[in-house]
């Protein structure tokens, strides 16, 4: 009996591995299907093949580094997006090396590729100016635009991760006294984070328009469904650019749906909430993950620089006596 094909693997890695073995959370499966669906369109295009007809062979390390090469050069994707697709292709080829022992050479090729290093840059986030022309953005006489406000503010206040807002629905918002959202983020972690009140107005006003099932999705796409991942990127995107023409500031920004959580964070942070408080609102593992907000508040440094004295010292600047060295210097 020949050993099962790609196709075959891939469900059942989905199904025994993911969701029956290790009951993987559904941002673990969305995550890893939209890895896949990448990986499948990819190699459609480059090897002329349907998807239900490649081969495990067709994967091999050579095809994946160029994938992997497409998202950081076609796609803009960074290189901490890239090492997530890559986990879960490595996350895979772990699952066939032990399900099918033949193939273990093949997947070891595939293990053998290393994630990307990357540079930690400061945090990008928006200050109050651009968050108010962000929210201004949307066309607000239009069905859309209404729901994209809404979104907009709801992720600037509450910091909450995309995959988070798509799977809102009616019953995790709660609008009476104590007002919150109630989310399942990572980790299997349920937290609430409250509203304030010009948040409650707008989700009042919003909810209204939609259907009144408790499982209605809060951010519903035009067909009724759930967003996408990329609808988000996309919304949040196209309204940034509109902003740019009432705050020109934006145009030097790149806004994504974690730039506005990362807002959130720096809001919290300005307003003299402690890091533990910051933690517990965006769902941290650790608070050592709050400590970015800090590195990024400029702030807290020139607060830190103002209690400091003077040396005393009078500038000087070095000027050489030759000329090679001049020149050297002018470089």
């Amino acid at each position: 009996m020949s050993p099962p094909e790609f196709p075959a693997l891939l469900q059942a890695f989905f199904t025994e591995r993911l969701l029956k073995q290790r009951q993987a959370s559904p941002h673990t499966v969305r995550a890893y299907r939209n890895t896949f669906r990448l990986l499948l369109r990819f190699a459609q295009r480059r090897l002329h093949r349907s998807p239900s007809r490649l081969l495990l062979a067709d994967l091999d390390s050579a095809f994946l580094g160029e994938f992997l090469d497409h998202l950081e050069q076609d796609r803009g994707n960074c290189a901490r997006t890239r090492n997530a697709r890559l986990a879960a292709i490595h996350a895979f080829f772990r699952y066939v090396a032990l399900t099918e022992p033949s193939r273990a050479l093949h997947c070891q090729q595939i293990l053998a590729i290393p994630s990307k290093r990357f540079e930690r840059g400061l945090v990008e986030f928006l200050d109050d100016d651009e968050v108010a022309a962000l929210l201004a953005a949307p066309d607000t006489a239009t069905w859309i635009g209404r729901r994209d406000r809404t979104l907009l503010l709801v992720a600037v206040q509450t910091g909450l991760r995309v995959s988070e807002l798509i799977a809102l629905r009616r019953q995790d918002v709660a609008l009476g006294t104590g007002a919150n959202v109630r989310c399942l983020g990572k980790g299997r972690k349920f937290r609430c984070t409250p509203l304030r009140r010009d948040t409650i107005k707008f989700l009042e006003a919003w909810l209204r328009e939609q259907p009144p099932a408790p499982d209605t999705p809060v951010f519903p796409s035009s067909r009724g469904g759930c967003l996408s991942d990329d609808a988000i990127e996309r919304l949040v995107a196209k309204h940034a650019a509109t902003a740019q023409r009432r705050c020109p500031s934006l145009a030097h920004k790149r806004v994504t749906p974690h730039v506005l959580r990362h807002s959130a964070a720096m809001n919290l942070l300005w307003c003299g909430v402690d890091r533990g408080t910051i933690a517990l609102w965006l769902g941290h593992e650790s608070v050592e993950t709050t400590q970015i907000y800090l590195h990024a508040d400029l702030r807290l440094k020139e607060k830190a620089l103002a209690r400091t004295t003077s040396s005393g010292l009078s500038p000087g600047r070095f000027r050489p006596d030759d000329m090679l060295l001049a020149f050297l210097e002018s470089l």
